[in-house]
């Protein structure tokens, strides 16, 4: 089994479930006594959020780059960063290091190809849902992306900061999620990416009449995959 490198903290909330996540795929696949072999460099999330903030990507870059690093001489195989949004940095981590990254869209979009959907929405944060980064990432696999108008935007990237990212579950919040995706259906979305790794803690798909992509899961289970050699 190859070892896991993940770059979490971004938060902890949604690294602990990628570390479930990536033990009981293993224990599925391998049964017995098998879990992941990983290692986790758990970074302070309030510096990473001040640089976003800021919009001083190179300060954020840097300190996951150093992450990245320390965890390819600790002995991983691949990295995963625990996280949509810093992926918009993902070239220069993959400068710093030897080992490749396994890049959380390319997964999703994968699974959304699979599933034969053409036309999907993305809920994240501001600037996973703004940015090219992620949407253009996904747009190369031929799907087209679309995201919420202004006003949604921002109270689904409040939603997760103040709320998601400090582990706060509030009922009136899913129900604002369920109505922005119901939305985003309207306007002919086929499926939803939960393209922020917390979202799929307020979000299920019992909840969704279309499918939902939940970036945490699907990053894990393509970890999984690579980490005991198996075909994605």
């Amino acid at each position: 089994m190859k070892t896991i490198g993940l770059i979490g903290g971004m938060s902890w909330e949604s690294s602990a479930e990628y570390y479930r996540l990536l033990n009981e795929q293993v224990k599925q696949k391998l049964g017995g006594l098998h879990s992941a072999t990983c290692i986790l460099y758990s970074v302070d999330f309030q510096q990473i959020e001040h640089f976003q903030a800021r919009g001083q990507w190179d300060k954020a870059s840097f300190v996951l780059a150093q992450a990245a690093q320390s965890l390819e001489r600790a002995g991983a195989d691949f990295i995963v960063i625990c996280t949509n949004t810093m992926h918009k940095v993902v070239a220069v981590i993959e400068e710093a290091i030897t080992i490749p990254i396994l890049h959380i869209a390319d997964a999703t979009a994968n699974q959304i190809k699979e599933a034969g959907l053409q036309k999907i929405a993305l809920l994240g944060t501001m600037y996973t849902m703004e940015q090219e980064f992620y949407k253009s990432r996904v747009e190369g696999y031929g799907i087209d992306v679309i995201v919420p108008d202004y006003h949604s935007r921002m109270e689904v990237n409040r939603i997760i900061y103040e709320e998601l990212c400090l582990g706060s579950i509030v009922p009136n919040s899913k129900s604002y999620y369920i109505q922005v995706i119901n939305d985003l259906v309207q306007a002919g979305a086929q499926g939803i990416i939960l393209g922020c790794t917390e979202i799929g803690l307020l979000i299920q798909q019992q909840d969704i009449d279309v499918p939902v992509f939940d970036t945490t899961a699907i990053h894990a289970q393509a970890a999984v995959s690579m980490a005991i050699q198996e075909e994605t």
